[in-house]
């Protein structure tokens, strides 16, 4: 039996107090689906009932949906019940369930950042937003330093929101990658397009009926698009293409001419700043756009530079970030009020020095952009010049730019406030308020390493040194990391103030100073040498592997890139550069080329093992290769200016380590290998140059490498020569031990680097098919490979140890009168040696040693010495030979031992052909028991070779490996100070903190420290450390309130 129902289903036909809340919605909801049903035609109707029967939820699959206009009603097999409220609530909670469904579907296709949709990408890029960053971002946090691992922490650093208490019924999960790229280019230094769509935050609220969400994506839902048209000719599409790029184009440069518009009507600069049209000179357009505005298009008043590189006036770049956002105008990178800074001071020289016209009409005169100001003063009448000036008779300029009485005179108001409130309210403590104040504004802005700097001056505990200053303290003290921390907790407990800085701060200071912190460039690029600038400390063993196939494996090899080090070394010594020019009358902004004369040294520190106990079985031999920058010029017009020159090249102090290896200097394979990497670095650099941003300049280096502080064992050995005990006795000439003992002082450098590795050719090829013998004085002692370029010099501190030695041998013959009795026996030759030695204890104070060293050298050629040893020696006329002997070789040593020996011993350089011929000459006839037919390789080179190497390079004792000698002990000390339990991270401390002590920055304020010292500035002891250090009046705490 067919039964109708009742139009709402009987669902009002109970009470009003037991009905249920939701009961009237439904009753609208079946209503308003009813009228709407009417109004439909007849067969969609009965399309909807068959839809709504399949598909629909069930709320939705209700009677009323049946009940059309003029439609027969359903027959039903069960007879009409009354729903029961259970149900009712039922039907309402999934209806609720379901719209908080389509709603959070409808938010995992949203950027939880910006809210813009992730369907608009493409490429379908999206990320979480909790979980670890990607591999991309985690590399360049590396980069960068900064500790943030997770989306979270980047999201709350970047955008200032907290999504750690985020629900995912409320807010998206994933980010899009317009935001990516963002936080990837807020932490990288490259300018780009992207910028930030919102200055605030997007909020996001819970689900309710008017939902913004939901209703967006319901109005955002489209029409199945028809499918194409395949009568439209292939032409006609093309043209409809070509028709709606041009009008993309039209109206992006709209935009583009309308955003520039809006930006001049920003600034509203006209009346303050200066026109284009008032330059004196026509210059060409792009040097106008580079001194004007891009946003005013005026001339450039108190110009600012953003990170991207765009110029800007001050009020102009202020005025626009308030505005439109805080990105650059030009090319949207971010950009901050705090990230302005001034242009570098060659370009303000040239601004300043631009002649304008002045724009009064009784007045035809051109003055510079500098005096434009005092000039227009005298103009008080004009009101054409009004526009220029303020109220004050000054340019508008920035506050921190102008005087100390105007800026009194613009905070006149603002200080008359704060005094009242002073008086008023803190018993007129005025800086108390003003110093409260600046504290909020840096806590507001979050810059809370200056706020803390602050805070700690304002309660009395003092800014203490710069991380710089205690950077210097530890490496010239070699204090290691446990004891640099107890000092500071020491000082810090006694004291209350923080004077010394923690070592993560140290860590920061030394990065600036370490190769691979300075980005560069070579022109062209260096062959097989990657262009990544940020290299520091690598492996040395790279071409180990390749070169040798059974190597000792603790050989241990750590090394800069020679660039990078490079680099850093010239950065070290910028202040220097530039002080230089100034003091040779150059102009600032010179960009080169400029000249880098390098003098490189490698030398052996023998056994550095350390004593515990007995030691290890075998020594522990390393090998250490530094450089020197020796001088420094430009080109200028015809010539080359000298603008810097190392004053002490002998010093440990400017002989930087650029490779540290525990070898020996006698394994040639391994020793190969190791530098063969270095070596190939140098060569490429030698036919490139070098791009390297100093003083806000790119400036232009040439290097010219100069491979002469080896000693001669090294030399032997790089060059592929036999040893020192061979017949051909010098490196520098071909010359035998026999030919040289004949002829004591006519001979000329002969051998080369090019020379020696022809050679090698031939005896590794041996092509004329000759005896041993015969290749062996063919190739005149070449034996092995060259692999470093030599140039042929002498090594002025081993040549006067190795002649030191042959006068120590000459006394004990003198003593034992061996020119009468050549034939002594070995027991004699002790005993006279243990003669010498008691007599020159007595005498001299010489201890014996067991080998010769400097020091003993030094002190055995002196006239005294001679006067000691003739007491022992009964011949007179044997005294007047070794007394002239003596006399003639002090005479010599001055010119290879000094660094400019025309300047500091002309007369011993003029005389010094005489002196060698008297020398040589006194040898062969006075002392001929000792030299008949051999002759020592330091006395030959001292005779031959020394005024052809004054004549070539100027100077012999400049060019000595004295400094890297001094080195060897300083690796001792680092070592000790850096000792650790792998070898592998010691020799990195090691080699890291020898760059450190040779940094000319931090040898600026050890200078400044021992000269406080030497002017008789003592701690007063009794009012202990930190009544002595009166911080607020020291350089280095003024300098750590700049902020």
């Amino acid at each position: 039996m067919a039964v109708s129902l009742p139009p709402t289903l009987g669902l009002s036909s109970a009470p009003d107090e037991i009905q249920h809340p939701h009961i009237k919605f439904s009753e609208w909801k079946f209503k308003l689906f009813r009228v709407r049903s009417f109004e439909k035609a007849p067969e969609n109707a009965q399309a909807e009932k068959q839809d709504s029967s399949e598909g629909k939820p069930p709320l939705e699959q209700s009677p009323a949906a049946l009940d059309k206009a003029g439609g027969p009603k359903p027959a039903l097999t069960q007879p009409p019940l009354k729903p029961h409220p259970k149900f009712l609530k039922k039907s309402h909670d999934d209806g609720k369930a379901r719209d908080k469904a389509i709603h959070q579907a409808n938010l995992r296709h949203l950027c939880r950042i910006c809210g813009n949709s992730l369907k608009a990408d493409r490429h379908h890029r999206r990320y979480p937003v909790h979980g670890p960053v990607d591999g991309k971002t985690q590399v360049l946090l590396r980069k960068k330093e900064k500790r943030a691992t997770s989306w979270p922490d980047l999201i709350a650093k970047v955008f200032r929101i907290d999504v750690k208490a985020d629900v995912d019924s409320i807010h998206p999960t994933e980010f899009c990658h317009d935001c990516w790229t963002f936080m990837h280019r807020k932490f990288s230094s490259a300018p780009c397009e992207v910028y930030s769509s919102r200055n605030t935050a997007m909020e996001w609220h819970p689900h309710t009926p008017s939902c913004d969400i939901c209703d967006a994506a319901r109005q955002g839902l489209k029409r199945k698009s028809q499918p194409p048209n395949s009568q439209l000719s292939k032409r006609l599409r093309t043209v409809i293409d070509r028709a709606r790029q041009a009008r993309r184009c039209k109206r992006r440069t709209q935009d583009r001419i309308s955003s520039k518009e809006l930006m001049k009507k920003i600034a509203n600069c006209s009346k303050i700043h200066l026109s284009t049209r008032l330059l004196a000179v026509d210059f060409p357009a792009h040097f106008v756009k580079s001194i004007s505005c891009q946003i005013c298009e005026h001339i450039l008043a108190d110009p600012v530079e953003t990170n991207c590189k765009h110029v800007f006036c001050r009020i102009c770049i202020l005025r626009c970030l308030k505005i439109m956002g805080s990105y650059c105008p030009s090319c949207r990178y971010p950009c901050f009020p705090t990230d302005l800074e001034s242009p570098v001071k060659s370009f303000l020289s040239i601004l300043n020095s631009l002649m304008v016209k002045c724009p009064a009409e009784e007045c035809d005169e051109e003055v510079t952009l500098e005096k434009y100001n005092h000039h227009v003063s005298s103009h008080k009448e004009s009101k054409e010049t009004f526009v220029h000036i303020n109220k004050g008779g000054r340019p508008r300029q920035h506050l921190l730019s102008l005087t100390r009485r105007a800026q009194k005179h613009r905070l006149r108001e603002l200080k008359m406030q704060v005094k009242a409130f002073a008086d008023k309210e803190e018993g007129g403590d005025v800086k108390s308020v003003c110093l409260t104040l600046f504290l909020l504004a840096l806590r507001a802005r979050n810059e809370h390493r200056q706020a803390d700097e602050l805070e700690a001056i304002m309660k009395g505990r003092g800014s203490g040194l710069q991380p710089a200053v205690c950077l210097a303290i530890r490496v010239n003290t070699f204090l290691s990391c446990s004891q640099y921390h107890k000092m500071y907790r020491t000082v810090k407990a006694i004291t209350g103030r923080q004077i010394f800085q923690p070592l993560h701060s140290l860590r920061s200071a030394e990065k600036v100073l370490l190769p691979g912190y300075h980005p560069f460039e070579w022109q062209p690029p260096l062959k097989n040498v990657s262009s990544s600038t940020d290299v520091g400390i690598i492996d040395g063993l790279s071409g180990l592997a390749s070169s040798v196939d059974d190597y000792p494996v603790d050989t241990i090899a750590k090394r800069f890139r020679y660039d990078a080090a490079l680099v850093s070394a010239l950065m070290d010594m910028e202040e220097d550069i530039l002080e230089g020019m100034r003091a040779q009358e150059l102009d600032d902004y010179l960009n080169g080329p400029f000249t880098v004369v390098v003098k490189e040294s490698c030398d052996g520190m023998g056994d550095v093992s350390e004593k515990h106990g007995s030691g290890p079985a075998v020594p522990e031999k390393a090998v250490r290769f530094s450089f020197t920058v020796m001088k420094i010029s430009i080109a200028h017009g015809s010539q080359n200016v000298k603008v810097f020159e190392e004053a002490k090249p002998n010093s440990e102090l400017c002989c930087k380590p650029l490779c540290l290896m525990l070898a020996d200097e006698s394994d040639h394979e391994t020793l190969t290998a190791i530098l063969s990497p270095l070596i190939a670095e140098r060569e490429a650099m030698k036919s490139s140059e070098l791009m390297l941003e100093m003083g806000g300049i790119l400036r232009t280096f040439k290097f010219i490498f100069r491979g002469t502080g080896y000693d001669e064992k090294l030399v032997r050995e790089v060059e592929g020569l036999e040893a020192s005990g061979s017949v051909y006795i010098c490196t520098l000439c071909d010359a035998t031990r026999l030919e040289a003992s004949q002829n004591l002082v006519f001979h000329s450098i002969t051998r080369s680097h090019a020379e020696n590795l022809e050679r090698y050719e031939v005896w590794r090829s041996n092509p004329y098919h000759e005896t041993v013998e015969e290749l062996r004085d063919r190739v005149k002692g070449v034996s092995a490979k060259p692999f470093i370029e030599t140039v042929p010099s002498i090594d002025a501190l081993h040549c006067d140890i190795g002649n030191a030695a042959e006068f120590y041998k000459i006394f004990q013959l003198e003593i034992g009168e061996v020119y009468k009795n050549p034939n002594a026996s070995k027991e004699e030759r002790k005993r006279w040696q243990a003669t010498l030695d008691k007599h020159l204890r007595k005498k001299m104070n010489l201890k014996p040693i067991m080998r010769m060293n400097g020091n003993f050298a030094r002190k055995l050629m002196t006239k005294e010495t001679v006067e000691a040893v003739c007491e022992l020696i009964p011949s007179q006329e044997r005294h007047e030979a070794l007394k002239e002997l003596m006399d003639l070789y002090l005479k010599m040593k001055p010119v290879w031992r000094s660094s400019c020996p025309a300047k500091e011993c002309p007369e011993s350089l003029c005389q010094y052909s005489f002196n060698s011929q008297r020398f040589a000459e006194l040898l062969s006839t006075k002392f001929k028991y000792r030299y008949e037919g051999k002759i020592t390789n330091y006395f030959h080179k001292t005779l031959a070779h020394v005024p052809e190497i004054i004549e070539r390079d100027g100077s012999i004792g400049a060019w000595a490996s004295e400094g890297n000698e001094s080195g060897n002990k300083l690796f001792r000390r680092f070592r000790k100070m850096n000792a650790r339990q792998s070898k592998y991270y010691e020799m990195e401390d090691v080699l890291k903190h020898h760059w450190l002590y040779t940094s000319k920055y931090l040898q600026k304020f050890m200078n400044a420290h021992n000269a406080l010292k030497d002017s008789g500035f003592t701690l007063n002891s009794q009012g202990g450390l930190g009544d002595s250090l009166d911080l607020e009046e020291s350089p280095e705490s003024q300098d750590s309130m700049e902020f």
